[in-house]
């Protein structure tokens, strides 16, 4: 028998019960989910076109910052598996040791040389970002870009970091100010347009020094095309 200092813990539990499932076993609809860094503009043709043209690690770290539309510092580690093979990751240095956590991860670009002279690179977007994924792009001696890649297609390449390089958590403060002071001496480089709930961009407009706002080789085929229509789902947290 229930007595009357267990009833109200009853009727409390059940209906914290009929609210989570609705009624009919399924989740609730009543309100959006939300996820960390799910409205924050990462153009990853500008990503690509950064790493192309990086004279190395501390070059890309920078560019990739005044890339990002968010307040978080995008951490940078390169790693050259063998002296064809190098996989750069991009990720939020929550912990502040300058080590790469799964959950931390933004994208990864992964660089392969083909043949002499010649290379090719994907990058692939992780967590917010997961949706991209971009085809794979040639690379080649005679292109325009920087000692980051070049140097990779030059006989008897010796890998330079088979030792992995990370962002010095002590950097992080540095690349702040600095994409500070770009966002106000570039007011341009701020997308204030609408986000969808993954990150992608409504609308594309402008341009910096790192490529235009139109979609390139990454956004157009980089997006997968059951997504593209694909409406937010509300979840119950």
């Amino acid at each position: 028998m229930m007595t009357k200092t267990t009833l109200p813990v009853v009727l409390l539990t059940a209906l914290a019960v009929a609210t989570a499932g609705c009624g009919n076993g399924g989740p609730s609809k009543d309100r959006w989910a939300t996820t960390e860094n799910t409205t924050v503009e990462l153009d990853f043709d500008k990503v690509n076109e950064a790493y192309k043209t990086a004279e190395g690690p501390e070059d890309f770290e920078r560019r990739v910052n005044e890339i990002y539309q968010g307040s978080e510092v995008i951490s940078v580690a390169v790693q050259d598996l063998d002296a064809k093979t190098q996989v750069v990751t991009g990720f939020f240095d929550k912990n502040s040791d300058g080590g790469v956590q799964d959950p931390e991860k933004v994208f990864t670009i992964r660089r392969d040389v083909s043949g002499e002279g010649a290379a090719q690179m994907q990058t692939s977007g992780y967590g917010a970002f997961g949706y991209y994924h971009s085809p794979v792009m040639g690379l080649a001696s005679g292109m325009l870009l920087g000692a980051m890649v070049s140097s990779a297609l030059r006989p008897n390449y010796m890998p330079v970091y088979s030792q992995p390089y990370t962002t010095p958590p002590n950097r992080a403060t540095d690349l702040r100010s600095h994409r500070e002071a770009y966002r106000a001496s570039n007011p341009s480089s701020v997308n204030n347009s609408k986000s969808s709930q993954t990150g992608r961009r409504y609308n594309s407009a402008g341009g910096s020094r790192f490529g235009s706002g139109r979609s390139g080789a990454g956004s157009r085929f980089g997006v997968r095309r059951g997504e593209r229509g694909r409406r937010p789902e509300r979840l119950v947290a």
